[in-house]
């Protein structure tokens, strides 16, 4: 997968798993980085699909309706992915935080439903419940925090409060914050996670 890996001062801090929305790219989520932790080593991951010509990490048969087979398939992609990672740039593989916005929140909300392992926690920018109706591993230990709008077009405030009872039903650590905006990626919400980040003591 097309990335970036930018090696961090302080090797004990996670490594920060960045994942685009829709039409990005591994260089758009970088700034939130810094603002999270200007420590930490960061993998920028861009998505392996293209839709009428713009980046995501899988495809969707229309708005808000994923492709499940194929959701399965790059999330598995995805993991696999950061196994060679965490051998190739020597991080620890059991201490990855992901930053997801949109489109790569879902896909960091897809791994965890599927691989207990998968990351040690996650931010969650404006995302949607990837699976339903499925076993979800058991998620003791993983924090997650997540983002949303009131006025999202894109993300009903339902499915931001099921994804956060979905998780917790597993076992997670969840908070869920709120904005008064729309799908948009605002500077409130980068800097509510990076409070989050910080009092969870990395």
């Amino acid at each position: 997968m097309k990335h970036i890996f930018e090696k961090g001062t302080n090797p004990t801090k996670p490594v920060l798993l960045l994942l685009h929305g829709t039409g990005g790219n591994e260089l758009d989520l970088l700034p939130l980085a810094e603002k999270i932790d200007g420590e930490a080593s960061v993998l920028s991951v861009r998505g392996n699909v293209l839709e009428n010509g713009m980046p995501r990490f899988f495809r969707r048969l229309a708005e808000g309706v994923f492709d499940e087979e194929d959701l399965q398939f790059r999330t598995k992609e995805l993991y696999e992915f950061l196994d060679e990672a965490s051998q190739k740039y020597g991080f620890d593989r059991k201490n990855i935080i992901a930053v997801g916005y949109s489109n790569g929140a879902n896909i960091a909300a897809s791994l965890m439903f599927h691989y207990a392992d998968s990351l040690k926690g996650a931010i969650l920018h404006h995302p949607m419940v990837p699976r339903r109706g499925i076993q979800l591993p058991d998620l003791t230990g993983t924090s997650v925090f997540i983002a949303a709008g009131t006025n999202d077009p894109i993300c009903p405030s339902s499915e931001s409060e099921d994804l956060k009872s979905l998780l917790e039903g597993a076992n997670a650590s969840v908070e869920l914050h709120w904005e008064n905006r729309g799908h948009q990626l605002t500077l409130d919400e980068v800097l509510a996670a990076a409070k989050w980040f910080e009092e969870k003591k990395y």
